[in-house]
């Protein structure tokens, strides 16, 4: 391990020197660095007498959020809306995409129930179609899903960039420039990527990414953003409308002087009032990725996974769930050991932290943690 990230590690998560546990479970919520925890502590404080916690404070978090989030995606501050789950966006994109009646969305089948639910829905109360493509096997089919699109009434395509149960990474490039070619939306849920592997929405086809901030992100419960494409923030409305939604309510001496203008940014989309607290932690948190250099933390993920995926190509007792090639994975890997569920248990006597999901072991490593800590777990398996 580079001493620089040693230290931080050090410094960010005190309790992975101690070495009772070795974290490899930031697929499900990731740990809060040290200072966010301080920030959030802080903050909290000043909560309890709030004429300490001025508004201009507040809004700062936010604002300072924006920048953050959109420095992480390559998008500009503008096109974000705070959010403070992924399901937020998803249903953002549900509902204020301009269905009509008989319309389809596809998906993949297997995806997590978040990006299936909000689709159902819509069925339900608009009468468009949801398809769901069989899987390959476990892995969804791309190819089916692109046969997919060349049929009258098909709007959208919506997909976990990075599947949560066996780490398959969708190519993005090309289910969102089959989607540009067609006219079709395409809405990712990118939570268990963002951070993990380089997201770039200038350069990707995608129109609207749906991102939880508690998992790979490193941030508090009831953080997250939404990005959507430029000229989207420009011509959806909003479906659950914020008393901040409007040009006018900046000013808090004229609120009844009613101006129904939605703001000409992302913002229009935001519910207030958010948890201020919580976004100051996940500022504090992103600033620990913009310390340690993007790229620096991608390439420590992909080394870290790709250790666990090696091991797993030469071992015959293990079967490797996920896709070995890199462009197709990111931060989880999945392995099914011959008695899955007895590793597992022997992983969390050992202090090991990960996940069991759809019958696999599902380990996903984040920058700070070191080789001696995947090769313990490995060993166990």
């Amino acid at each position: 391990m580079t001493d620089p990230i040693h230290q931080l590690r050090a410094r960010e998560f005190p309790w992975a020197i101690a070495g009772d546990q070795i974290f490899l479970n930031h697929a499900s919520t990731g740990p809060l660095p040290q200072r966010a925890v301080d920030k959030i502590q802080e903050l909290t404080a000043l909560r309890a007498q709030p004429w300490r916690y001025t508004t201009e404070m507040q809004f700062d978090e936010l604002a300072n959020a924006r920048v953050r989030c959109a420095r992480l995606i390559g998008a500009e501050p503008r096109e974000i809306a705070l959010t403070v789950n992924t399901s937020y966006g998803l249903n953002l994109a549900a509902r204020a995409l301009p269905f009509e009646r008989g319309d389809i969305v596809i998906t993949s089948d297997r995806e997590y129930p978040s990006n299936i639910y909000p689709w159902m829905e819509l069925e339900v109360a608009r009468g468009v179609k949801l398809e769901r493509i069989p899987c390959a096997g476990i892995l969804p089919d791309e190819d089916a899903i692109l046969a997919a699109l060349d049929r009258p009434r098909v709007r959208c395509v919506v997909l976990s960039w990075v599947s949560f149960a066996t780490g398959y990474r969708i190519d993005i490039e090309r289910i969102g420039r089959a989607c540009r070619e067609r006219g079709i939306w395409f809405v990712l849920d990118a939570i268990q990527g963002v951070s993990a592997t380089r997201l770039d929405v200038r350069s990707m086809p995608v129109d609207i990414v749906a991102c939880g901030a508690q998992k790979w992100l490193l941030a508090p419960w009831g953080s997250g953003f939404v990005w959507l494409r430029p000229d989207l923030v420009d011509s959806l409305r909003p479906v659950d409308v914020s008393w901040m939604a409007t040009r006018c309510s900046d000013d808090f001496t004229r609120l009844t002087d009613y101006d129904f203008t939605y703001r000409e940014n992302a913002r229009k989309f935001e519910v207030i009032t958010l948890p201020y607290q919580d976004f100051a932690g996940l500022n504090e948190a992103l600033d620990v990725f913009f310390e340690v250099g993007l790229e620096t933390v991608y390439e420590r993920v992909e080394r870290l996974t790709g250790r666990i995926v090696d091991w797993a190509l030469g071992t015959t007792d293990v079967r490797l769930v996920t896709p070995p090639e890199r462009e197709r994975r990111a931060g989880i890997v999945a392995v099914a050991p011959r008695d899955a569920k007895a590793a597992s248990e022997r992983l969390t006597r050992a202090g090991v932290v990960h996940s069991f999901r759809e019958g696999a072991i599902r380990l996903s490593p984040h920058f700070y943690n070191t080789e001696d800590e995947i090769d313990a777990a490995l060993a166990l398996l």
